[in-house]
Parts: structure tokens; C-alpha cells; sequence
């Protein structure tokens, strides 16, 4: 699976993508797999609320499925202007 980071996501963990394994069944799982990688990952993912992901270019929650998912991408909330 493909983990896309964006914006100040991209800059703590410092890579913009990762192709990783994962036996996680749901984003939350992803998270917590992530975080026990190493420090950059905790900081990155210490405030969800402060995130937003998409399943397959799909806006979706922390507790959406990731069976057969190819791609995940995790960014700040985007605001208009």
C-alpha cells in the first residue's frame, strides 16, 4: 500500500510517501502501526483531530476499512480562501 503524507505531515515524518505492509484492517490500525515505527511518526500522528485522511483519493474517517485499499494519504484540514 502506498501512505501519502502532505503538507506539515510530509515535513515531520520527512518523506512525502512510503510503500508499506500492513495487516492493519482500519486507518485508526495504520495509525497506531505507524507510530510504534519510530518517534517522527508519534509527533506526525499525536493529534488526530489535527488530521484528515483519504482512502483511495476518497475523503473517509480514521475508522474506515482499509480491505484491498492501494492508497492512503493523510494531511492537515484544508481550508478556502
Amino acid at each position: 500500500m502506498d501512505v501519502l503524507y502532505f503538507a506539515w505531515v510530509r515535513e515531520r515524518i520527512g518523506v512525502p510517501k512510503e510503500r508499506i505492509e500492513t495487516g492493519a484492517a482500519t486507518v485508526a490500525d495504520l495509525v497506531e502501526e505507524l507510530k510504534a515505527r519510530e518517534e517522527r511518526y508519534e509527533v506526525a500522528f499525536s493529534d488526530l483531530s489535527a488530521l484528515r485522511v483519504a482512502v483511495d483519493q476518497e475523503l473517509s474517517d480514521f475508522d474506515a476499512p482499509l480491505d484491498g485499499a492501494r492508497e492512503v494519504a493523510f494531511f492537515p484540514p484544508m481550508t478556502g480562501g
